[in-house]
């Protein structure tokens, strides 16, 4: 049995749409439930289509957001106005257009080091989210992008075993294969410990990043999560058939 669901889509417009109506969906049912929801955002080029769509469908929903908590999967030792920046992302496309209010947004602190950036970050997810039996937080969702050479979130192919295995929450990313150099990102055992995983693939670019971590002897980032997670989704604007 396949621990993937793979969704494919004709265009990245699509995809976005498709997929913020999805979350917008979990987000109301929270709301029933009365309940909170945490997630984790990354960044990229579909993320600006999928945040403006996600803003978009909820003006036109009425979806309130009051009880989401919003972390990151990632993010560039940068200021937070800087352009490299996925919290600027998020806050331009995202938060502002839904006045989400500051105390539900925890986003990693990039203009510090690195180590007490990924050391507050773990602190503040551990008091929000719920642990699970071996001691890891557990988000709701986390939302992942895919990079030509198979990364996600900070995750880059080539790491050692022991970072691999490692249970911290965040951790710190030197000389990164991709600028700027210095980032702080969740370790693979808190994505795996995630309710939902959702990667958004898009770009004929990616296609043989995916095909490979796909396939049964993927080693790419993306290939060890999905081995390490029992279900996994990815959305994608192409087709692999």
């Amino acid at each position: 049995m396949k621990n993937f669901e793979l969704i494919s889509f004709a265009t990245a417009g699509e995809l976005a749409q498709t997929v913020a109506s999805a979350w917008l969906d979990e987000i109301e049912a929270v709301n029933r439930a009365g309940k909170i929801h945490c997630v984790a955002l990354s960044g990229g080029r579909i993320a600006r289509k999928f945040f403006s769509a996600v803003a978009e469908q909820a003006g036109t929903r009425s979806v309130s957001f009051g009880r989401v908590h919003f972390f990151w999967a990632d993010e560039r030792c940068v200021l937070p106005d800087d352009p490299e920046s996925n919290f600027y992302l998020a806050k331009e496309l995202l938060f502002t257009p839904l006045k989400v209010v500051a105390t539900q947004i925890h986003r990693i602190r990039g203009e510090d080091s690195p180590e007490v950036a990924a050391k507050v970050a773990s602190t503040e997810i551990s008091q929000i989210a719920p642990m699970n039996a071996a001691g890891q937080p557990v988000l709701d969702l986390i939302f992942l992008g895919l990079g030509e050479d198979g990364h996600v979130a900070s995750l880059f192919p080539g790491e050692s075993n022991v970072l691999i295995l490692d249970k911290v929450i965040y951790r710190v990313v030197n000389n990164s294969p991709k600028p700027p150099p210095n980032r702080v990102t969740l370790g693979y055992a808190e994505i795996t410990a995630a309710r939902q995983v959702w990667v958004l693939v898009s770009g004929a670019g990616k296609e043989t990043a995916l095909r490979e971590s796909l396939g049964s002897q993927g080693r790419t980032p993306l290939a060890r999560l999905t081995q390490f997670r029992t279900r996994t989704k990815i959305f994608c604007d192409f087709s692999l058939t």
